[in-house]
């Protein structure tokens, strides 16, 4: 089954009629999202919009029997990058209750931004008969063309997600570096004034308590015991929204991450570095360094020596299909000879809650994996997309290399100009401007023999195909490190189906296309 989408599609008329001539009722459901809370208090915002959309789009099929469902589906202020969103949750109920036959969108990036999670939700779709509508864009992905179309349209829109994540956080990192706190969760001892860590006093003594039992050698689970006796709990906040969260027993897990915040100690991570933070300091350097070694000190061997690590292709890429657990790679060894497998990290629970799925062999499922990005590369689609995309990249940087080499040439002429028109130059500005021609000049002859040379490249499907015929050729020579990288930047997800002992590849439409980028150099 597919779905086709966009104006004029007609695609959600799951029968032509209902006996007597008219068509069959599609009940549709309009699906709204916007990722941050901005505006959505004014009379008319971004979901009323989308939902006007909607609802024009549904009255204009309403001949094929189209009609709105009463319900609305909502998400105001909840990010596309997951589906942890509550409205989407009531959707994919609903569709699964078969309450909903068709879901309506503005766009594809409203219902997500992330391929895999929008592959899940098309899969639900599938599974209870129901179909799928963007108002403003056009494809039918019963056809390998539309399956396509739909994979780059959710490319861009995880792209530019990844873009938006990239900016907020180099901005975050620039404040970091300042000193200055850019949010989270406010640490037990501060609280947060007008954007500011202040120290909340009595908070702050039983943080220095916990530093001072830590340096006297009382384990992280004695000081567990020792919180908990006096009743001293983790920080309480509440949201905008009057909502309470924390205000638990002390655990291990809030000592050791309290032990280890470099904010304690009035430092800040920005980054790969530590700064100094703006806010006031709990514990002293000394005391909070005097920590840290302890710390290290505790865990560099805490339960003896570790196994080796076992090399596995697929780790972190295969999971279980009955239960959606990851799948870790495991080894077992009889005399000389070591046995590598795979096993759902569920199916090792001993509380009676596990899975069901065996191990399986390691060499078994890694090869069927190969076997299909073997034919995935094959598939004359895929080689046709390859050499577009190869194309493409071409054009893009002979574009930015002929618009370098026009800038260089104008430096080079000014200079030029300067040395011819001035008169009684000093020597410091004349040797600057001769430096500048020189190596301009050298700098254009370098971008004209590349512009050259990018312009006698040709990227057609035959050139593609006898890049891929030397695949086997070129993974026996790379490093298990080295293949898993590929794997990983070609394959999203792996799934492993022991009912039936299959294996299902989802690929990475983004990590193909930089594939393509670097096969073509």
């Amino acid at each position: 089954m597919g779905w086709d989408t966009g104006p004029g599609s007609n695609m959600a008329s799951k029968s032509n009629s209902n006996g007597n001539g008219a068509p069959a009722t599609v009940r549709c459901a309009i699906y709204t999202r916007k990722s941050t809370d901005e505006g959505l208090n004014q009379d008319f915002n971004s979901l009323d919009a989308q939902r006007d959309a909607g609802e024009a789009y549904i009255r204009s099929q309403a001949g094929e029997g189209w009609t709105l469902v009463p319900t609305q589906y909502d998400d105001g202020g909840y990010t596309g990058a997951n589906m942890d969103r509550p409205a989407l949750r009531r959707l994919l109920a609903d569709i699964q209750t078969k309450k909903v036959d068709c879901v309506v969108v503005y766009k594809v990036d409203r219902l997500s931004r992330s391929i895999r999670d929008f592959g899940r939700i098309m899969e639900i779709l599938e599974k209870h008969g129901a179909t799928f509508v963007s108002v403003t864009q056009q494809f039918n992905t019963t056809t390998s063309l539309g399956r396509l179309t739909l994979n780059i349209l959710l490319s861009f829109a995880q792209f530019e997600r990844e873009i938006i994540s990239e900016r907020t956080r180099d901005k975050q990192i620039l404040a970091r570096k300042r000193g200055k706190w850019t949010g989270g969760h406010v640490p037990l001892g501060y609280d947060l004034v007008e954007g500011s860590l202040v120290i909340n006093e009595k908070e702050a003594a039983r943080v220095r308590q916990i530093f001072e039992w830590y340096l006297k050698g009382h384990s992280v689970h004695g000081i567990v015991a020792k919180c908990e006796g006096l009743g001293w709990r983790n920080k309480e906040w509440a949201t905008k929204e009057g909502k309470t969260f924390g205000g638990h027993p002390l655990r291990k897990c809030h000592i050791y991450t309290m032990l280890a915040n470099p904010l304690y100690a009035g430092r800040i991570r920005a980054g790969d570095e530590i700064v100094a933070a703006a806010h006031p300091r709990i514990v002293d350097d000394n005391t909070f360094d005097l920590v840290q070694q302890k710390l290290k000190e505790n865990t560099r061997n805490p339960g003896g020596a570790h196994g080796p690590r076992v090399e596995a292709l697929l780790r972190g890429l295969l999971y279980c299909a009955a239960c959606g657990s990851a799948m870790s790679p495991s080894y077992s060894s009889s005399k000389n000879r070591r046995y590598r497998y795979y096993v759902c990290l569920r199916a090792m629970q001993r509380n009676g809650d596990g899975c069901t799925t065996r191990a399986v062999s390691a060499p078994v499922v890694e090869e069927a994996v190969i076997e299909s990005v073997r034919r995935f590369a094959a598939q004359p689609e895929v080689v046709e997309a390859i050499a577009r995309a190869a194309r493409q990249r071409l054009t893009e940087e002979l574009g930015r290399h002929r618009e370098e080499l026009k800038a260089v040439n104008v430096r080079v002429r000014n200079a030029r100009s300067q040395l011819a028109r001035a008169k009684n130059l000093d020597a410091g500005r004349e040797a600057t401007l001769r430096d500048v021609v020189s190596s301009g000049e050298a700098k254009a002859e370098q971008l004209r023999r590349t512009v050259e040379r990018g312009e006698r490249l040709r990227f057609d499907d035959q050139m593609v195909r006898q890049r891929m015929a030397t695949f086997d050729e070129v993974w026996k020579t790379m490093t298990i490190q080295q293949q898993a990288a590929l794997l990983r930047q070609l394959i999203e997800r792996v799934g492993y189906d022991a009912r039936g002992d299959k294996v299902k590849v989802t690929y990475n439409s983004k990590g193909i296309r930089e594939f393509c980028k670097e096969a073509k150099r």
